[in-house]
């Protein structure tokens, strides 16, 4: 108590500050340019910049690579329709190329 007053009120309309701050610098670092939680728009790439995977087949169309993938996915391979730069493109991991290059010959 300062001066024989209750400052109780005083300090309970201090309490709202640092909820305040806490907010803005939750604000500052969300918005921060290069480090946002939001997924970025993709873009199309060449076909060596996807990684580990390799592109096991050129469809004409993603009609026709959506049928290859279903296709690859039927009989337990992981597979990937992308655009890239060249077109559409199906992608496995490197352990499953030759199986799957091996049942793409196999539907065609």
């Amino acid at each position: 108590m300062l001066g024989g007053v209750d400052n109780k009120l005083f300090l309970m309309s201090l309490a709202g500050f640092p909820v305040v701050f806490f907010l803005i610098l939750i604000l500052i670092w969300t918005s921060a340019r290069g480090k946002s939680v939001v997924m970025r728009t993709p873009r199309a790439g060449l076909d060596s910049e996807y990684g580990t995977l390799v592109a096991v087949a050129k469809p004409t169309n993603h009609i026709e690579g959506e049928v290859l993938r279903q296709k690859l996915i039927a009989v337990g391979i992981k597979a990937t329709l992308t655009q890239t730069k060249e077109g559409p493109r199906i992608f496995v991991f490197p352990e499953e190329e030759s199986a799957a290059r091996a049942h793409l010959k196999s539907f065609a």
